[in-house]
């Protein structure tokens, strides 16, 4: 079982900032991609940033181009979302997640989910 320890939400005033990282407990196994998805209440669960083993391929949803970074440390097998310029609307459960076989997109495929990381932007 692939299980993804999250670390890193919080309590920010806009405008803040915060960094989130996932660590997959499968260590020794590489992975196609790695996605930071998110949810509120109501609503469903959207795609927030994604990135590929290499680092060379990532994906951003519009709603926080510019303002979040997504980025991978291989040798200490963690994915970070940095995430600057936080807004209320940016308030939600992030959930990280992966996948170890290819997929048509980066938004797509991804079979392991974590505990999710409640993130919350006051105004």
């Amino acid at each position: 079982q692939v299980q993804l320890v999250e670390s890193g939400g919080g309590l920010v005033q806009a405008g803040g900032s915060l960094r989130l990282s996932c660590v997959p407990s499968r260590r020794a196994f590489r992975w196609y991609a790695m996605g930071w998805f998110r949810q509120d209440p109501g609503k469903e669960r959207e795609f927030v940033a994604a990135i590929s083993w290499s680092g060379d391929n990532t994906s951003y949803a519009d709603s926080v181009k510019g303002r979040f970074t997504i980025s991978r440390d291989n040798a200490k097998n963690t994915v970070y979302l940095q995430m600057n310029s936080l807004k209320p609307e940016d308030t939600a459960v992030y959930y990280c997640a992966t996948r170890y076989r290819v997929a048509p997109t980066m938004r797509v495929g991804y079979d392991y989910w974590g505990q999710g990381t409640q993130v919350t932007v006051s105004s």
